[in-house]
């Protein structure tokens, strides 16, 4: 069986190479990236360092509006799909290269299997959201990570060729931790000061473009009193220095960082304050409490277990959270056990 895997994104490939790892043992697969984010740390490096297969097609279609990149990947994914004629696309998550790869596959009468599938923030202002749904409902095998994300396809009719095989990430973090240990510079630097910092990360477009919303974070962040390691996202900065906000001395600003280097701040961490769905799963993959900066999350199982909070972005309840957020329950196993990847695999080959 030949499969077209189409990712566009550093951690669509993180999640592909947990897949691929398998899927190639009995299947043969090409890569797919279309550029869709351009990221520095999407090196040479990156690829040796977490022993990723490389990509056999880049588009290089780059930053844009929607209708841009989608547009743009459609046609080049056209003939590539025409060209290498597969038996099966398959896709990751919730970004534009999920929608187009697909959409196009779609068009062509190609199956289209989605990993992730079934998560759903029931807010359809997100882009994510909207190519979460319209890639659901045009594909033949949906991969759903928790109980939860079945439930969802379930309301909305999707009951045919859907599988909770667990979470992919699970299975890349359980991998690329033991690697961060060895490899990560930061986390080498850092290992004497274990649970002292609060690890933060702020990157998501209703944050950072609106005025009030990131104010009140910098404003909680400044106040909390707490060590907070910051690695600051380039639109953050930008949006930071655009709106005159100050930082103060008990945030440590640092350059974004690659995967590794991110795997040993969470592991070291006292708790980690986001607007990041994967750092979300992160946190609780590390037994780390998470206070979602957010109005919704789609990983409801977090919240559900005691180990996150979504506090929005108003300031008294993000420092609230800071100072006293700490997770009572203990965890169970919502993400499966690790092996969603071969049981994706499993069921492709069959």
């Amino acid at each position: 069986m030949k499969i077209l895997t189409v990712v566009g994104a550093r951690p669509q490939f993180i999640k592909a190479a947990a897949v691929s790892k398998v899927l190639r043992e009995t299947c043969e697969e090409k890569i797919i990236h279309t550029g869709q984010h351009y990221d520095k740390n999407m090196s040479e490096v990156f690829f040796d360092e977490l022993n990723i297969p490389r990509p056999d097609f880049n588009l290089h279609i780059g930053s844009g509006g929607h209708g841009f990149q989608t547009g743009n990947m459609l046609i080049n994914l056209e003939e590539i799909y025409l060209n290498e004629k597969p038996d099966m696309i398959l896709v990751y998550g919730d970004t534009n290269s999920t929608l187009a790869g697909a959409l196009c596959a779609s068009k062509m009468l190609i199956p289209v299997a989605h990993v992730e599938a079934g998560l759903r923030s029931f807010n359809m202002a997100m882009p994510e959201e909207q190519n979460r749904i319209l890639t659901d409902h045009i594909s033949k095998y949906l991969f759903a990570p928790t109980e939860t994300a079945m439930k969802n396809l379930k309301n909305e009719g999707l009951t045919n060729n859907t599988y909770n095989v667990g979470d992919v990430m699970f299975d890349a973090v359980k991998h690329f931790k033991e690697i961060a240990k060895e490899k990560s510079v930061l986390y080498k630097k850092l290992i004497d000061t274990k649970d002292n910092f609060i690890l933060t990360t702020i990157h998501r477009a209703e944050n950072t473009n609106s005025i009030q919303r990131l104010s009140n974070i910098i404003e909680a962040l400044n106040e909390s009193g707490e060590k907070i390691i910051l690695p600051l996202h380039p639109r953050t900065q930008k949006y930071i220095s655009e709106y005159g906000l100050k930082l103060s001395n008990n945030i440590e600003i640092i350059e974004p960082i690659g995967y590794l280097d991110m795997l040993g701040l969470e592991m070291l961490a006292k708790k980690i304050v986001t607007d990041s769905g994967g750092v979300q799963k992160e946190a609780y993959f590390m037994d780390k409490p998470c206070i979602t900066m957010r109005d919704e999350t789609e990983w409801v199982e977090t919240v559900e277990q005691g180990w996150n909070t979504v506090v929005g972005t108003e300031k008294n309840k993000i420092l609230d959270a800071i100072i006293n957020f700490n997770p009572v329950n203990e965890k169970l196993n919502v993400f499966g056990d690790g092996k969603a990847s071969e049981i994706i695999s499993d069921i492709l080959r069959r």
